[in-house]
């Protein structure tokens, strides 16, 4: 069993920048791929990041490429989202996921969620 909380949602204007942060439980969390999602009022989940068990491999939504960079520290079982350039439409609560090894664009992948936090970017 893993448990996510993610903490570092607010509100910034736009061009500005945040850093999300998910902390998990468990032994495990280097045996466990970590992800990063979105779902913004009346819209699907849709995926933001992805990141292998020990790092080396990550995936982004091509909305964000060259503005958000996913990381992790095995150490302190945390997954952080550094986010810059921020825009309106980034606008979205932010979700935190966990699944075995690998790292997965696909959301029925990931056996573990967090509550999320919010992102909300004025204009």
């Amino acid at each position: 069993q893993v448990q996510l909380v993610e903490s570092g949602g607010g509100l910034v204007q736009a061009g500005g920048s945040l850093r999300l942060s998910c902390a998990a439980s468990g032994r495990t969390f280097s045996s466990h791929g970590m992800g990063w999602f979105r779902q913004a009022p009346g819209k699907e989940r849709e995926f933001v990041a992805t990141i292998s068990g020990n790092g080396d491999i990550t995936y982004y939504v091509d909305s964000v490429k060259g503005r958000f960079t996913i990381s992790r520290d095995n150490a302190k079982n945390t997954v952080a989202l550094q986010m810059n350039s921020l825009k309106p439409e980034d606008t979205a609560v932010y979700l935190c996921a966990a699944r075995p090894w690998s790292a997965s664009r696909w959301s029925y992948e990931y056996d573990y969620w967090g509550q999320g936090t919010q992102v909300t970017v004025s204009s």
